[in-house]
């Protein structure tokens, strides 16, 4: 026998509904279907994360259709990964009207302008104190915002010039976003980029050429007003942060921005993205928040496909 002073609860009497009778949140007619070519976005299901990635290719496709921008921020695993081509690609399209960029993927996007390669073994390098210390990246980059600073350009302008004349420019974001005359906003804090740390760094001309950006990425966000579309795609404080105090600019100088959509595109949903690009924006503003978690690599080619189909 137990020991115990409370028996079992005795289930006989418990009252049952017939299934039939039972609402379900289920229904099999929102279920995946088989993939067919050309129609991807229709073999999802109608369930949970599958309608969040409509609700953002619809709003992608009207802010297009209407003329409104479409903002791409990333960090630097975007980059990383390898998507400038697709990222490329969908500005040509129309599905991306600016990029902004936190210093990592200024730096990955540039040295793969230049050479080909980055992402460098950090492991590796850390304990004789070779993290960081390639000479191209720091010097070539270093004078790039310098010339750029005397003539009065933000940062990523002043990249994207130089990365457009690198033998691997096709490959770079950068690159393709100078040819097209799309604007680039590069956002760094002293300290967190290698570059920095490079005998060339001019803490003037890198602290002027990014807040000249960060005004630049103000009128940007000016115009998010009435349908635009906010994407942060891999940059978990840096970029967040960045857009919740320009939006907050923006609003303090009288300007509407409402009804607008965001999306965190992440393979972690960290706190800022979802407080400062999510939630915060739409408080008493209207407009949507998307949260998509997966990795940049397989959910950002998904997106372009997708866009590439439903807009035929």
């Amino acid at each position: 026998m137990s020991r115990y002073s409370v028996s079992p609860l005795d289930l006989t009497g418990l009252k049952t509904i017939s299934l039939h009778d039972r609402p379900g949140k289920v229904k099999i007619a929102d279920f995946a279907k088989p993939y067919r070519e050309g129609a991807l976005l229709d073999t999802l299901p109608h369930i949970l994360a599958a309608n969040s990635f409509r609700a953002v290719i619809q709003a992608m496709r009207d802010a297009k259709s209407a003329g409104k921008p479409i903002m791409w921020a990333m960090g630097g695993h975007v980059i990383k990964c390898g998507l400038a081509p697709v990222l490329s690609d969908l500005m040509r399209r129309g599905y991306a009207t600016s990029f902004s960029m936190n210093g990592s993927a200024s730096i990955h996007d540039f040295e793969i302008a230049i050479s080909g390669s980055t992402s460098e073994d950090v492991e590796s390098v850390l304990p004789d104190g070779r993290f960081g210390s390639a000479e191209e990246t720091g010097l070539e980059m270093n004078d790039a915002i310098r010339l750029g600073d005397n003539v009065g350009l933000g940062m990523g302008e002043a990249l994207s010039n130089l990365a457009a004349q690198g033998q691997h420019a096709a490959y770079s974001l950068l690159a393709a976003a100078h040819d097209a005359k799309v604007p680039v906003t590069v956002h760094v804090a002293i300290g967190t980029d290698t570059p920095h740390t490079h005998p060339a760094a001019d803490p003037g001309a890198i602290g002027r050429a990014t807040h000249r950006d960060f005004r630049l990425f103000c009128a940007l966000v000016k115009q998010l007003n009435q349908g635009g579309v906010y994407i942060n795609a891999g940059s978990a404080v840096i970029m967040p942060e960045v857009f919740l105090k320009a939006l907050s600019a923006v609003r303090n100088l009288g300007f509407p921005v409402a009804n607008f959509t965001t999306v965190n595109f992440d393979f972690l949903q960290h706190y800022r993205p979802r407080a400062n690009v999510i939630e915060r924006p739409h408080a008493h503003a209207g407009g949507h928040g998307y949260s998509i978690t997966g990795h940049h690599e397989l959910m950002i080619p998904l997106l372009a496909m997708s866009l590439i189909e439903t807009g035929k």
